[in-house]
């Protein structure tokens, strides 16, 4: 008896804990860290893992991990169904059913299939509890698909199109020499705007829905980690390198992408500093940040005269997320960001046959 009365409550609580990850999953607003959601995934990764390893190329590795993020979402109901199972069958069992007859008539129940009646007492009321449950995380699953796509669809439309600006995989280094060259770099502005609004909605729905993180863009060199350093690197740039008037815009772009990347990080437990200092050492040395503006510089854009002091301001800025951004680049398994790849102008992306033009000189007028 005792023994029974152990296993009933142990399956209660299976219960419960199941239906409490689901509820934390899909239901409470704001991102929490459920440990059963977290285990589900971390197995499924590993296998993804293994069949895409880091030794693979990029091309095959990011054609696998593309089925990385809908499988586990399409998964951890099942994953939550089976915790059900066992929790029931325990609760069958402590009540008179052996074994086997208890993880049979818990299945039927659950799927609501309904060849097993459980001939133990309260039986028929616990089959309807447990139907109900199985309906219902199904239910939940399939309500939550078309917010996740949503949020899917929203997230790639300003990844894709930066492609138009920044070319792919993205570089400010592209970007600000395009619109230095067709625009003129006062169009950045509006650009600034629909960006503090990306990475806040990016914020919301990827620490609510993390599986987004894992949903990969349509094209294989596009990821919306590169795109969120890109902008947040060009707006470093433009604010410490780039002799225009000052826009705060500028300034808070970058701030609302370095939160979002921090809270992301929050939800996946990714340690950094809070408060790093302007000195600390970033991804981007000096040499690649002095390569980076004699490319602007050889594209026509008009820099400060103090390299000494843009490098440490663009160094004060790029601390802020450097750390959180390298994190998720590999959570992700991003693309190789611009500051490891040839660093090219808009002139050179554009007109392969032209050479850069020189400062000082008129820009050419050829399209983009």
């Amino acid at each position: 008896m005792i023994v029974q009365v152990v296993v009933a409550i142990a399956g209660i609580l299976v219960i419960a804990r199941t239906v409490l990850s689901a509820v934390r999953t899909f239901v409470v607003p704001r991102g929490v860290n459920d440990k059963l959601t977290r285990l589900a995934f971390r197995s499924l990764r590993q296998v993804f893992d293994l069949v895409a390893s880091p030794s693979k190329p990029y091309a095959f590795r990011d054609r696998i991990l593309a089925y990385y993020g809908p499988i586990a979402l399409m998964l951890l109901p099942a994953w939550w169904l089976v915790l059900l199972v066992v929790g029931f069958g325990a609760v069958y069992w402590s009540l008179g059913l052996p074994v086997a007859d208890a993880i049979e008539v818990s299945g039927s129940s659950l799927l609501t299939l309904g060849f097993f009646r459980p001939a133990v007492p309260f039986g028929d009321f616990i089959a309807f509890a447990e139907a109900a449950m199985g309906l219902a995380l199904v239910a939940l699953l399939i309500s939550y698909l078309p917010t996740i796509y949503s949020a899917f669809s929203r997230r790639e439309l300003l990844v894709s199109m930066l492609e138009v600006r920044a070319d792919t995989p993205p570089s400010p280094i592209v970007m600000i020499t395009r619109m230095h060259r067709l625009h003129g770099l006062d169009a950045l502005h509006p650009m600034w705007e629909r960006w503090e609004q990306w990475f806040a909605e990016v914020e919301e729905s990827h620490s609510s829905l993390p599986v987004l993180a894992y949903y990969r863009s349509q094209q294989p060199n596009q990821s919306w980690v590169n795109a969120a350093g890109a902008i947040m690197d060009a707006a470093a740039l433009v604010r410490s390198s780039v002799a225009i008037p000052m826009d705060v815009q500028a300034d808070l772009v970058i701030r609302a992408g370095y939160l979002a990347m921090r809270r992301i990080c929050d939800f996946f437990g990714f340690q950094y500093d809070p408060n790093p200092k302007p000195t600390d050492a970033t991804s981007i040395d000096r040499a690649r940040f002095d390569h980076a503006l004699e490319v602007m510089a050889g594209a026509g854009v008009p820099l400060v005269e103090d390299r000494d002091q843009a490098w440490r301001d663009f160094n004060g800025w790029r601390v802020n997320y450097d750390v959180p951004l390298r994190r998720l680049e590999k959570l992700t398994v991003a693309p190789t960001p611009w500051w490891d790849r040839p660093m090219l102008s808009a002139y050179l992306t554009d007109e392969p046959v032209a050479e850069p033009a020189p400062a000082g000189e008129r820009e050419p007028t050829a399209s983009a």
